[in-house]
């Protein structure tokens, strides 16, 4: 038998390779190949194509998934999705039709025999878009996903909101692909698939890393941003990792979002559960009250003050925010150009210089793709008022600038994931924790569209008392997913203001 080819690494890659959305092909055929175990079907993450399963990770080095699949006797095939294109990714929808089509051909090249999938990250909801809602159960025995974004991310719904949309719009990032991943559109998405007579014809595992990513990287720092919704590997919080009825293999604190699909670090854990494509039902009255009522609240409790916008050339733009606890903080600056100066001022008016990050070439783990970022993290940050100034060269430029902190008391947000408009409220717990001096509160409320337009009609706020308060959202036009970014301003009897910013995409239904 001929030798396999191999990278540079000393890794496996396929005999062949296209790169063609619709396109899929097998991986070699090993000499010891087990023709009792059902073929391995390869489905990536956003932005990804095939080689994310042989080719380079953005900051693990080559994968070895392929070689592991081959050594242990597994007939493999891998699959193009939109993305692989290179023209920015594509929605669960889109890329579930294709994937059906592809599927259909796979198991009739192997006569009708029932494949196994391996999914990544965005690969998982693309997969059960596929099963569910376009016949491809059938073809289907096993699926097992890799730090899928089941619930959505929050840094999706950061792309869409108020402030990052100057640079979301300059650098290319709306794509259908992220949008689809905003914890409302996914609260909608999973309303019609969890439900669907479809979604137990096939047997699910899920498995979930904790593990930010190597320092000062993208990785990280979403993984920073996200660390206010919960564990996290750097771009998937671990509640969104998993479905209700799906049996969840394992979360791993030693695993990011980059090697969470690498063969060495978790083929030998989920090999066992791919040897067969039998599919063990959960009776429907053992799940039912698992399901999250899409008019169930998501709560999460954030610290954070968020600005962003166009940036004016050859001119210091400057924004402040303050600090009332001597707490770790971290600031964080996306700008669409490398040629802008930062200098982050301290309220003792200390400079502080920022730290940039390390891109890596194909960026599949940034939700901010082609941005330039600099950070800076503090153990205890100095209270009273920071000075954030930047100055770019660039005559099209804009910023994202987000600072975190690690508050004792942060700001709740309840809001459901989906609602209809009638329902369409949200719920803001601000804990004074005995604190007696007078604070006014007021809050300015951006509810935008998927075009980025606002919503004109101002929301109503009601307070319940000094720690709670409610506000109900304006009628929107249409059914769809819209983002909610609430900048919740605090000014002290001493004349101080505090701004604190809480962002959310939520689905309405008209």
């Amino acid at each position: 038998m001929a030798k396999p080819d191999m990278t540079s690494a000393g890794k496996l890659k396929p005999p062949s390779e296209t790169f063609t959305p619709g396109d899929w092909f097998l991986g070699g055929t090993p000499p010891n190949h087990d023709k009792n175990k059902p073929p391995i079907v390869f489905v990536q993450g956003k932005n990804g194509s095939s080689t994310s399963w042989y080719g380079e990770t953005d900051y693990h080095g080559v994968n070895d998934m392929y070689t592991k699949a081959y050594e242990a006797g597994y007939q493999t095939v891998f699959v193009q999705l939109h993305d692989s294109a290179g023209n920015g990714s594509a929605s669960q929808y889109d890329n579930g039709r294709l994937l059906a089509s592809m599927l259909k051909d796979i198991s009739k090249h192997f006569d009708g025999e029932k494949v196994n999938i391996i999914a990544h990250s965005k690969g998982g909801p693309d997969t059960q878009a596929a099963l569910v809602h376009y016949g491809a159960h059938q073809y289907v025995g096993r699926v097992i996903t890799l730090a899928s974004p089941h619930h959505g991310s929050n840094l999706a719904d950061l792309a869409y909101s108020w402030y990052a949309g100057w640079l979301g719009s300059l650098l290319g990032q709306k794509d259908d692909g992220t949008y689809s991943l905003q914890v409302g559109k996914m609260a909608e998405f999973r309303s019609v698939t969890d439900n669907h007579i479809n979604s137990r014809k096939n047997m699910y595992f899920t498995v979930a890393g904790m593990n930010r990513g190597p320092a000062l990287t993208a990785l990280s720092l979403g993984g920073e941003y996200l660390s206010s919704y919960g564990e996290n590997d750097g771009l998937v919080n671990v509640w969104s990792s998993k479905i209700p009825y799906a049996k969840h293999l394992f979360t791993d604190s030693n695993l990011d979002h980059d090697n969470i699909r690498m063969g060495a670090a978790v083929f030998s854990r989920i090999e066992p559960y791919l040897r067969r494509t039998s599919i063990a039902f959960v009776p429907d009255m053992d799940i039912q009250h698992n399901l999250q009522g899409e008019d169930e609240p998501i709560t999460s409790a954030l610290s954070q003050t968020v600005f962003g916008g166009d940036l004016q050339q050859n001119a210091w733009n400057e924004h402040s925010f303050h600090v009332d606890e001597a707490v770790p903080g971290v600031i964080t600056i996306y700008t669409a150009s490398k040629d802008v100066e930062i200098q982050v001022v301290s309220p003792s008016n200390e400079r502080h210089s920022l730290s940039p990050i390390a891109h890596s070439a194909k960026n599949e783990t940034s939700f901010f793709k082609g941005a330039a970022i600099q950070t800076f993290k503090k153990s205890k940050l100095e209270m009273g008022t920071w000075r954030v100034r930047m100055k770019t060269k660039s005559p099209l430029d804009a910023y994202l600038l987000t600072a975190q902190f690690n508050e004792r008391d942060p700001i709740t947000l309840s809001m459901p994931g989906k609602v209809k408009q009638k329902d369409a409220e949200f719920f803001i717990k601000k804990p004074l924790n005995g604190k007696k001096e007078q604070v006014l509160t007021t809050f300015k409320v951006h509810l935008i569209d998927e075009f980025g337009k606002e919503i004109s009609p101002t929301t109503s706020m009601h307070i319940k008392d000094n720690e709670n308060f409610t506000g109900t959202l304006p009628e929107v036009p249409k059914s769809g997913v819209y983002n909610v970014t609430i900048d919740v301003k605090e000014k002290g009897a001493d004349g101080t203001e505090r701004i604190r910013t809480l962002i959310r995409s939520i689905y309405i239904e008209k």
